[in-house]
């Protein structure tokens, strides 16, 4: 098959906290790395209890240096919150201590709610539809360009590729026209992936860091080892979107059985249109899934989330897919 790669969400489980969570992640990276997973990416998010990510860039120099092979990055940095300099001299830094490891995923979306965002700018003024400007300011900061009367140290000249992350054709048409890889948040937004990834592909143009198109797709896996138990698990991710789009997020919640049953018809529409792009079941079931999906979307590469409750169920997700990926 193609390659797989983690998006770790970072969980912060009903009855634990951000400190278990960061040991998980790395555990998560670790046995990932042996499992033969290309790259483990994180998330930025903020103000959100069940996500421990939102200082990305540190928690990725955790991963990094708790892994020796695998690529480690973010999926990505909300590049709307920051200054392009401050996240060149991040990713600068990662690439120097881990050379030829680091990955950089930018998205446009602020990674929180309107008043959280605030509170992050201080004031509103930087604005998202600069986002193609700041990408290309902080391209520059990398290729060490006199365009800029800065420098980024570390950063200017180093080996940090650079991804556009998207849930809508705004970031296809950016990626093409920029020549960066892609990455599409199928995993949580799939309603526009197809039409993305075409004008994505139509219209790209090559560019110094990459010769032809790249796709990466967010998908989701709750693997077990039978339909059932996989079932039960996924419903603490069901929970958790229930949970945010009712304006109450809360820590990832344990398994409960009879969850999608006890739910209406609209959480039940919402569920069936966000998590389309989800495999869930024993291996066999699982891997009939992944091929159907990879066959319809024929993507270059897919990141692989899997929120489960139970860090163990969640390790042997992760593995139980991996070993269909060997087969090939």
């Amino acid at each position: 098959m193609i390659p797989f790669s983690i998006l770790d969400l970072a969980p912060i489980t009903e009855g634990s906290d951000a400190a278990t969570s960061f040991q998980r992640t790395l555990d998560l990276a670790q046995h990932g790395e042996r499992w033969g997973y290309h790259r483990f990416w994180l998330a930025e998010h903020h103000g959100m209890p069940g996500i421990a990510s939102a200082a990305t860039a540190v928690l990725i120099g955790h991963v990094a240096g708790g892994t020796s092979t695998i690529r480690v990055g973010a999926g990505g940095i909300m590049l709307p919150n920051h200054s392009p300099l401050v996240i060149a001299e991040q990713f600068g830094t990662l690439a120097s201590l881990y050379p030829g490891r680091i990955d950089l995923g930018l998205g446009r979306a602020p990674g929180s709610d309107h008043t959280t965002a605030r509170a992050l700018r201080r004031n509103l003024a930087s604005d998202a539809d600069e986002f193609p400007q700041d990408v290309v300011e902080l391209m520059d900061y990398f290729a060490g360009s006199t365009r800029r009367p800065v420098s980024a140290v570390p950063g200017a000249g180093l080996d940090v590729p650079v991804w556009i992350l998207g849930s809508s054709l705004f970031g296809a048409q950016l990626a093409a026209a920029l020549g960066l890889p892609y990455a599409f948040a199928s995993h949580f937004a799939p309603q526009m992936m197809m039409q993305a990834i075409e004008i994505y592909r139509s219209t790209f143009r090559p560019s110094k860091q990459l010769d032809k198109p790249y796709v990466m797709l967010g998908f989701n896996v709750f693997a077990a080892d039978t339909d059932d138990e996989a079932h039960l698990l996924a419903t603490s991710m069901q929970q958790a979107f229930v949970n945010l789009r009712s304006g109450r997020p809360t820590k990832l919640q344990p398994p409960k059985p009879g969850y999608l049953e006890s739910l209406g018809t609209a959480e039940r529409m919402m569920l069936d249109s966000v998590l389309s792009c989800t495999a869930i079941g024993s291996p066999a079931t699982v891997e009939s899934q992944l091929r159907s999906f990879i066959a319809r979307t024929r993507p270059d590469e897919l990141m692989i989330t899997s929120q489960v409750f139970d860090h163990a169920a969640r390790l042997r997700a992760y593995e139980i897919t991996a070993e269909i990926n060997r087969k090939g």
